[in-house]
């Protein structure tokens, strides 16, 4: 890949870290997530945070890619990259701020329909910023099969 323009690049980055960062701070106590019942598969609480850094940089790069692409389906395909991130950020408001675990997780097919629209639209832009958004959609699956199992088991 080469880069076009480095500002954009860090900006496209450094939106989603900061998106995270909020809502984790928003969110306020997520120490709570150790004193609730979970199923076996969860992973441990400090995975969360790596695994959402490198997803966040992944999706800046994926966003500088359609960002600087020239396409001119590019402003609708950042805009539902928007919206996601959005829906994004609000899931752990609700989930971890609001202990509603069951809105989370509809909360959370919402956003998994978003992130599936979004690549779509990213694939006809750039096949390899729509790659880079797969991992991101794969957590988001197995958060809610977590987010679920937690609903049900809580």
């Amino acid at each position: 890949m080469k880069i076009q323009n480095k500002s954009a690049l860090i900006i496209s980055i450094l939106i989603p870290l900061a998106v995270g960062s909020l809502s984790a701070l928003i969110s306020g106590n997520m120490s709570m997530y150790s004193t609730l019942n979970k199923p076996s598969f969860s992973p441990p609480s400090y995975i969360f945070s790596i695994i959402w850094t490198v997803l966040y940089i992944l999706m800046g790069i994926s966003a500088y890619i359609i960002f600087v692409s020239g396409n001119t389906n590019s402003a609708k395909a950042l805009k539902i990259y928007g919206l996601q991130l959005f829906f994004n950020f609000c899931w752990s408001i609700i989930f971890f701020g609001f202990s509603q675990y069951l809105l989370a997780f509809l909360w959370l097919i919402a956003l998994i329909i978003l992130i599936i629209i979004m690549i779509q639209q990213f694939y006809k832009i750039s096949p390899i910023a729509a790659y880079l958004q797969i991992p991101y959609l794969l957590w988001c699956i197995l958060a809610a099969y977590l987010n679920y199992t937690i609903y049900k088991l809580n």
